[in-house]
């Protein structure tokens, strides 16, 4: 029985860490008389509570689990809906651009047409004066041969004149037809795609108060400082292991960072709100910054790299990691959705994600780190002041 006891109490030690219903129990537990102890009834008792307990936190982690698969798919969503209206807005860019050199090129046109009608009226009354003088002077018989002929080849140039003005007139009313069906054709697809983006935005907005509401379930789940602490550890350690399989995957033949600490340029401009190495809860610290900035904010490459990460990850949300060579690399979650996929080539300043609020955060912004050979560095340094 003692033997059971002993078994009994080293259990309620090592689930003592995560529980404190199982500390409060082993409490209890280490102050009951000897006697109390040996009663097989009271050692049913603490059994049953050790299986409650258990089952307690295996169902609050399986509901965990449940509440981050569902943001998981959430956020997935709205970064896929996020992505769609910013190719909608660069596509609408693009089409401004190309009605505003079709409205240009038009208005030109429309000048060269009147001045090609005038210079057609001024030719064909010039023609007429001429042949009316040279029909009269023959008629009068005033004019020598020489003179005749000069009045000749002039009413000839005339004529080949006109026809070439007529011409260009009809070839300019051509090309002035075809800008107006392009105009109105590229006006039609704007008008589409604003249609389009105002329909995206309804639905962004609908996935994004479903995501808030798991995010806040999540956080209800975790918001003892001793289940905020385990899913920390576990988040770093989802990350070690996701930067592990990267690295491995990697074959990215570039210098690295090495020799360009405090030259690199801010992946974001912002208010930064959490800085490296300052205390997350516990032992758990920071181990990148996290900057401020407004959602859907361009999130740009510090160097050049490739692309060997880009997916969801648990506690970051969307993240983005880039190799940099040399076992350099540069990481950057929370984001609202991913401009880059896995294997993708970047120059430094390349647009490779928006800002956002993904893996549950409370305020929109940026985690971003940086690692050399696996291990987190103060990436404050690195970045131009």
């Amino acid at each position: 029985m003692r033997q059971r006891l002993n078994t009994l109490k080293k259990y309620l030690r090592a689930r003592a860490s995560s529980s404190g219903a199982l500390l409060c129990l082993f409490a209890s537990l280490s102050c009951l008389p000897h006697a109390a102890l040996a009663d097989e009834a009271q050692l049913k008792g603490v059994n049953q509570e050790i299986s409650r307990q258990q089952s307690q936190l295996a169902a609050q982690s399986k509901k965990l689990t449940s509440l981050q698969a569902t943001l998981k798919k959430q956020e997935q969503a709205l970064a896929a809906t996020a992505r769609e209206i910013h190719d909608s807005e660069q596509t609408l860019s693009r089409l401004e651009g190309e009605i505003a050199t079709l409205t240009r090129q038009q208005k030109q046109l429309e000048q060269q047409r009147l001045g090609q009608q005038e210079l057609l009226k001024e030719l064909i009354q010039a023609q007429y004066k001429a042949g009316s003088n040279s029909e009269l002077k023959t008629w009068l018989g005033e004019e020598n041969r020489s003179d005749l002929d000069r009045m000749t080849v002039y009413s000839e140039a005339l004529a080949k004149a006109r026809a070439k003005a007529i011409e260009n007139l009809a070839a300019t009313d051509t090309e002035l037809q075809l800008k107006r069906h392009q105009l109105s054709q590229q006006q039609q697809a704007q008008e589409a795609e604003i249609a389009r983006l105002e329909t995206r935005q309804k639905k962004l907005k609908r996935e994004q108060a479903d995501k808030k509401k798991t995010a806040g379930s999540i956080r209800r789940q975790i918001s003892s400082d001793k289940a905020y602490l385990s899913e920390l550890q576990a988040n770093e350690k989802r990350l070690k292991e996701e930067l592990a399989r990267a690295a491995v995957r990697a074959r990215v033949k570039m210098d690295g960072l090495g020799k360009l600490k405090g030259r690199l340029n801010w992946p974001v401009k912002g208010k930064i709100l959490h800085r490296y190495g300052t205390n997350q809860t516990g032992d758990i610290h920071w181990q990148g910054m996290v900057i401020s900035a407004p959602n859907g904010t361009t999130v740009r490459a510090v160097q050049d790299g490739k692309v060997v990460m880009s997916n969801w990850l648990r506690g970051y949300g969307l993240m983005l990691v880039i190799d940099h060579g040399k076992g350099d690399m540069s990481l950057y979650g929370y984001n609202q959705t991913l401009l880059k996929n896995l294997g993708d080539t970047l120059k430094a300043g390349d647009p490779i994600a928006l800002v956002g609020d993904s893996g549950g955060q409370t305020q929109s912004g940026l985690y971003f780190e940086i690692r050399r050979k696996g291990n987190p560095t103060n990436p404050l340094p690195w970045l131009k002041r």
